[in-house]
Parts: C-alpha cells; sequence; structure tokens
C-alpha cells in the first residue's frame, strides 16, 4: 500500500495554498464583516480548474480524484471555511448528480458553465421542519401539462442568495418511499422563488438562504435526468461529501493548530516562551496527535471513493471524527492564545464558529452515530 501522495497532488496542494494565500487571503476580514461572498471567486477557481479538477476530461474535467478533491478543500479550507465551504456546495452538491445521471442538454446547458464558473450552483435539500429526515421532505411537484408546479420551502441553502440555478429536492409522488423525491434544475432568480438572505454566526461570507416556493412552474426537461425517483443519487452524492466537508475540518483544524503553535513559541511571559510549559506542550501534543489521526481518515475514505468501496458507515466515520476534531482543536488553540483568542487580529475564533457548522450540517454527530450504529446491527 502507498500512502504517498503523487507529485501531481504535491504540485496541486502547492498551487492551491499559492492562491488561497495570495488571493483568498486579503478578502477574508471584509467578506467575513460584511457576510457578502466575492462572487468573482467563481470564474477565478474555474479557470484554475479547481471546480471541475475531479471530474472526468471527457466531461469537461481535470481529470482528478477525490484525493485531489479533497486537498482543493483542505488547503482553501485553512485560509477561509466560508470560502471553502461555497466552492465545495458548488463543485459538488450543486452539479455532481448533474454530472452523474444529466441528460446531454442539462450538462451542456448547467454542467459545464458551472464547472468554468460562469454559473453558481446551490442544492435545495434541507427543509424548516425536515431536519436530519430527507424521505420527511414536504415539498411537491405536482405534474401538469408540459411540466410540473413546484411548492414548499427550503431552509440553509448554501449559495442560494447568489446561485445562478439549483438543484431541487421534490416530492414528485405521496408516501416516505424513496422513489417519491426526484430532483429538478430550477433557474434563480425566479418570480416564484423568495429567497431571504440569512445572517449567521457561523461561515459568514458564505451565503445561505431560505426560500419560499410558491406555485413555480418547471418544464419536463428540468427534471433531473429526464426521471422520476433521484433519491438513490442524493444518498450518493452525500456520501460521497462527507469525505469531503471531513478534509474542510482538517484544514480548519491545521490552521488552528499552526497559529496556537506559533503563538505559543513566539509570545514571552517571564522570558520563557509559553509552549515550554507542560499544559501547553500538553495541548499542542494531543492537537497535532488528532489532526495526524483525522488526516489519516480522511485520505483513506478519499481513496475508498476512487477504488468505489466507500460505504455509508465508513463516511459517518470519518465525518464524526474528523469534525468534532476540528471543533476541539479550535477551542483549545483559542485557550492557548488566551484573551488573544478571541480577538479578530487572529483567526482561530473564526475558525472556532467556522467549524461548529460541521458538527450540524452535512449531517449532524448524532446522525453520524446512528448510521454507524445501524452497520453494527443496532
Amino acid at each position: 500500500m502507498d500512502f504517498n501522495f503523487s507529485e501531481e497532488h504535491i504540485l496541486l496542494r502547492e498551487t492551491v495554498k499559492r492562491f488561497s494565500e495570495t488571493e483568498l487571503a486579503p478578502l477574508v476580514r471584509e467578506a467575513d464583516d460584511n457576510e457578502v461572498f466575492p462572487k468573482d471567486l467563481f470564474p477565478k477557481w474555474g479557470e484554475m480548474g479547481l471546480i471541475a479538477a475531479r471530474y472526468p476530461e471527457k466531461d469537461g474535467g481535470g481529470g482528478f480524484d477525490k484525493i485531489a478533491d479533497c486537498i482543493i478543500r483542505e488547503e482553501t479550507s485553512k485560509v477561509c471555511q466560508a470560502f471553502a465551504s461555497s466552492l465545495s456546495a458548488h463543485s459538488h452538491l450543486g452539479i455532481w448528480p448533474i454530472w452523474r445521471i444529466g441528460t446531454e442538454q442539462q450538462k451542456e446547458q448547467y454542467l459545464k458553465p458551472a464547472m468554468a464558473g460562469e454559473k453558481v450552483s446551490c442544492f435545495g435539500l434541507s427543509e424548516p421542519d425536515g431536519g436530519s429526515n430527507i424521505r420527511a421532505l414536504k415539498t411537491h411537484a405536482k405534474k401538469v401539462d408540459g411540466g410540473y408546479r413546484i411548492n414548499g420551502s427550503k431552509l440553509y441553502i448554501t449559495n442560494a442568495p447568489m446561485a445562478d440555478f439549483m438543484l431541487l429536492a421534490a416530492r414528485t409522488s405521496d408516501g416516505l418511499q424513496a422513489s417519491s423525491i426526484s430532483l429538478f434544475i430550477v433557474d434563480l432568480p425566479s418570480a416564484n422563488i423568495e429567497i431571504q438572505k440569512l445572517a449567521k454566526e457561523s461561515i459568514k461570507a458564505s451565503e445561505t438562504g431560505l426560500l419560499f416556493i410558491d406555485d413555480l412552474f418547471v418544464p419536463d426537461d428540468a427534471l433531473l435526468g429526464g426521471q422520476e425517483g433521484n433519491y438513490p443519487i442524493i444518498l450518493e452524492s452525500l456520501t460521497e461529501n462527507r469525505v469531503g466537508v471531513s478534509a474542510n475540518c482538517l484544514g480548519m483544524a491545521k490552521a488552528a493548530f499552526e497559529e496556537a503553535n506559533t503563538y505559543a513559541h513566539e509570545r514571552i511571559i517571564s522570558d520563557k516562551p509559553i509552549g515550554k510549559f507542560q499544559a501547553i506542550g500538553h495541548k499542542l501534543a494531543n492537537m497535532s496527535a488528532e489532526i495526524e489521526a483525522a488526516q489519516w481518515l480522511v485520505y483513506y475514505g478519499a481513496w475508498q471513493v476512487d477504488q468505489g468501496t466507500l460505504d455509508n458507515a465508513m463516511a459517518a466515520k470519518i465525518k464524526l471524527i474528523a469534525s468534532e476534531m476540528a471543533v476541539k482543536v479550535s477551542e483549545d488553540a483559542i485557550r492557548i492564545l488566551g484573551g488573544a483568542g478571541i480577538m479578530r487580529e487572529y483567526s482561530v475564533g473564526r475558525i472556532h464558529r467556522d467549524s461548529l457548522l460541521y458538527i450540524i450540517g452535512e449531517g449532524t454527530s448524532e446522525i453520524q452515530r446512528n448510521i454507524i450504529a445501524r452497520s453494527l446491527g443496532f
């Protein structure tokens, strides 16, 4: 078994790291303060091939793999999780199902410009009353002549306030069976969709929306893949994305650790770096070990995706460990910095509040434990 990154992966990491530090870092403070995403980043990511990196060359992608996708997410997250969140919501959730089962027309109209960063996507799945139960969604698409009429609401939809189109999950028949849930491609903005931008305490520069859908008509060719019953594709997408967001968590944890480690070595108290104190040293030791363990899990999961062997339980284990690790490491980083840890000139406070997203979003830690427990026969 080869545990080394390929030369291509190493070069990709260096490229993303350099771009993130030079192009993204200067934008973070203003974007976070104003809670506005700099949308012109998408065509820049598109030009660099970062949006389409993990898609096959024959489909207009970069021909890389899931390991590359995780590298991009990790390095972007080290600089700003809000930017990384919007990127990953677009590059995976918003377009991966179109790549998987979309018609040629849908790929030409939405996938290709989205890969280039010319159009921004969002994934309309979560609902105000649904919580983590996907099958209980209430948004309904009724078949009519020439298409469907859709009514319902969506909540916590990343990129919705600035998106050009949405992949929308709706019930196309009654009942809670998987075959009842379908996906539609919906152009935005729309007179029949009211989008309220939400104010948040986490990933503030990633724009998030509450959507009210009122008697929206979409033509038959808006149905993803031209067929109803897309629930399996939704599950596939969410399972793989749990590995992806775990890479986001890894990037945040590494950034918090690096800032805390540097501070501990440089801060002088009684002519002694505080890193020499055993309590501080032990915290940093724990942080380092936990990051290392999570890193192995994340890239093992990415390797499994590329081998086609990732299962739901393994994805849940990776996401559970990585997300809770990021929360703990970022909190310990704040403790090491002390009063400086809650000052805006340092990033650990922002990283900590951003890390809290992933013990809730993409499936709560409790849901991950449910998935793992089911795999054990409980």
